[in-house]
């Protein structure tokens, strides 16, 4: 079997250009340590929504914030930035503008520090302004969340967010103290080294709790009950007086005021403020969830969310005329990715995503400008452009993080022997009733595979599966050895592998042993290597050619192995010929295990490529037997009659 490639030469050579200028670049001539300027050069973090103690680096120089390029930044220089910001080390950088696309001027790039400078500005650099890189690559910091004695200007922005950092929803009713997700209860929120309620006069911000507890909608509480349940408690009370407009991802975006002294009396006629919230179809649980489930699937859904390793995460596609598109990110903000994500049966936004931070889409973009108030029930009711196809590329594909409702199943899922934190044995909580009452056991690896390793990634927190596997003779390191799940068939977008197909209580496992107990190699990035599947259905034609016309398709291996039997030069095979195209659209960085040293001539085609790496191609009937095979060589395989 034969293929053809189409790959445009300019897209070619770009992306092999960048590979080599990835292995081996010369650095910049650095101009030397630069003098510190006076007391104008300031710092900050920026970006949202982010930490305290992490961000985009900002820097003011000469009047004017900029930002700092990624180009050789080391944890070295983080250490640096993060000590003049006052805390005392770095434990992290961020390359590619992870915090978002700053704007204004790149001051610094090449930055290379020795790690004891006092500031940014002593260490070695291309000089101020001086820079070849564009806001995609700006540097940010994670700092270690201590701060150095006596650093009193903490030079961060947004701080006020660090006065109402963690709310939680207390339930009261027994029952509901057990069962997830916590749909109602008194809001708290953390103060000091404990819990404080809020006082209900004037309260108007159940939407907003609702949507930071992950749920898409609240509903009218019980307010009787629970003044006759808090009357008999010792409340501690920290803010009054709130004002939300129903908009607000976060309650520290509302209006309030804090409480000074004793506040055990200070509500007056009010109460702690309590919500109830309405959990979206995935998080529903019953009949309710059933009842849900069945709505859901009425009608096909006119948005999605795809590319994320999480639940409530990904690039942002929407249905138009029968096709799946993209959103272009400009004015992409909270309030649109909030409606976004209220529709999906979400919470609030956490992160509205640009810059293609969850991956490039393929196919069309549908949508460019979208403004929503973030009152609206879908991303269809809010004001949008239509695109043109100057107006925006893939690289520019919005995204965003959604809050979604604790449901504690990393609790109930384990790994261990690995070597890492992202590899090891599975093992599983099984059993009815409170935790105590559970017990660890393996899971069976016959069957399974690549969508089992997905949900038991997913369900760690751990991303996206490298690898399923069905024996892990060397990770034998825990004491649990019974067998207590087998059976595991998942479709792949389950939450839990409770949530997947499995035998239950009727274990069926042949080989009980614990090296046939299933594994899991788990990534934090998935493949960025995908090809554009509608254009091989477009193009695909089957074609009967002469052996003597594909001595050169031999050479490179590119006909299935039965070729190789054929009665050279008589005959012919029956090729499935089609165009192809491989977009490297992920977020992983692009690494090829064949560098260009070991690309040879082929004078057949009269180009360089390796001859070890190939792409396979495979046809199986429906229930996945083999009935052709073949491959194409990496990039470049042409046949005879490609266009250039």
């Amino acid at each position: 079997m034969g293929s053809c490639s189409t790959w445009a030469w300019q897209e070619l050579l770009v992306l092999l250009s960048s590979m080599w200028l990835w292995g081996g670049s010369a650095q910049p001539t650095p101009l030397g340590p630069t003098h510190t300027p006076g007391p104008q050069l300031k710092f900050r973090l920026a970006g949202y929504p982010r930490k305290h103690n992490e961000g985009r680096v900002e820097v003011f120089y000469n009047d004017e914030w900029g930002t700092i390029c990624d180009d050789d930044f080391t944890l070295a220089n983080a250490h640096v930035l993060c000590r003049h910001l006052g805390f005392v080390a770095a434990t992290g950088w961020a390359h590619s503008a992870k915090y978002g696309k700053g704007i204004g001027r790149i001051w610094l790039d090449n930055v290379n520090c020795a790690g004891g400078e006092k500031s940014i500005g002593d260490c070695k650099h291309r000089g101020w302004g001086n820079s070849d890189c564009s806001h995609e690559e700006d540097a940010g910091v994670i700092c270690k969340d201590e701060r150095i004695p006596g650093f009193k200007d903490s030079n961060v922005i947004e701080t006020e967010q660090s006065h109402v950092e963690e709310v939680r929803l207390r339930p009261v009713v027994s029952g509901a103290r057990r069962q997830l997700p916590v749909t109602e209860g008194i809001v708290e929120v953390r103060h000091k080294d404990g819990w404080a309620q809020i006082c209900d006069e004037g309260w108007d911000s159940h939407r907003v709790i609702c949507g930071m507890m992950g749920f898409p909608a609240e509903k009218k509480v019980n307010r009787n009950f629970y003044k006759l349940f808090t009357e008999r408690q010792q409340l501690n009370y920290l803010l009054h007086s709130v004002s939300c407009t129903g908009t607000e991802v976060h309650l520290s975006m509302c209006a309030f005021e804090f409480y000074q002294g004793n506040t055990s009396a200070a509500c007056g006629a009010g109460m702690p403020a309590v919500v109830s919230c309405v959990s979206g179809p995935l998080f529903a649980t019953g009949n309710a969830h059933k009842k849900k489930q069945r709505q859901q699937q009425q009608g096909q859904p006119r948005i999605r969310l795809k590319g994320g390793a999480k639940v409530g995460e990904g690039r942002v596609e929407v249905l138009k005329s029968s096709e799946w598109g993209t959103i272009c990110d400009d004015r992409w903000n909270l309030l649109s990715a909030s409606v976004v994500c209220r529709e999906l049966g979400f919470g609030s936004a956490k992160e509205a995503l640009t810059g293609a931070r969850m991956g490039q889409g393929m196919g069309p973009i549908h949508m460019n400008e979208v403004q929503c108030l973030g009152t609206e029930k879908s991303l269809w009711s809010c004001p949008f452009k239509n695109i043109t196809q100057e107006d925006c590329k893939h690289t520019e594909d919005a995204a965003v993080r959604c809050n979604i409702p604790y449901m504690g199943y990393e609790n109930l899922i384990r790994l261990s022997g690995g070597r890492s934190r992202f590899e090891g044995r599975v093992e599983v909580a099984v059993g009815a009733g409170d935790r105590d009452q559970l017990r660890w056991g393996l899971v069976c690896g016959e069957g399974w595979g690549t969508l089992e390793a997905m949900v038991a990634c997913r369900q760690l927190g751990l991303g996206f599966a490298n690898h399923g596997l069905q024996e892990t003779w060397y990770w034998d390191a825990s004491n649990v050895t019974e067998m207590v799940l087998s059976g595991v068939k998942c479709a792949g977008h389950e939450m839990s592998l409770s949530h997947c197909q499995h035998h239950g209580t009727s274990l069926n496992c042949r080989n009980t042993g614990t090296r046939f107990a299933a594994g899991v190699i788990c990534s934090e990035t998935a493949s960025d290597l995908l090809l554009h599947a509608p254009l091989v259905q477009e193009t695909a034609y089957i074609e009967d050619r002469p052996l003597h016309m594909l001595y050169c398709a031999a050479e490179e291996n590119c006909l299935s192995s039965s070729a190789r039997l054929a009665n050279w030069p008589y005959g012919h095979r029956r090729l499935l010929r089609f165009s192809s195209q491989i977009h490297n659209n992920g977020r992983a960085d692009f690494r090829p295990k064949a560098g260009r040293h070991s690309w040879v001539w082929h004078e057949c085609h009269r180009h360089y490529h390796s001859m070890d790496i190939f792409t396979h191609y495979d046809i199986l009937t429906p229930n996945g037997t083999k009935v052709a095979e073949g491959h194409k060589a990496s990039f470049c395989l042409e046949d005879t009659e490609c266009e250039e």
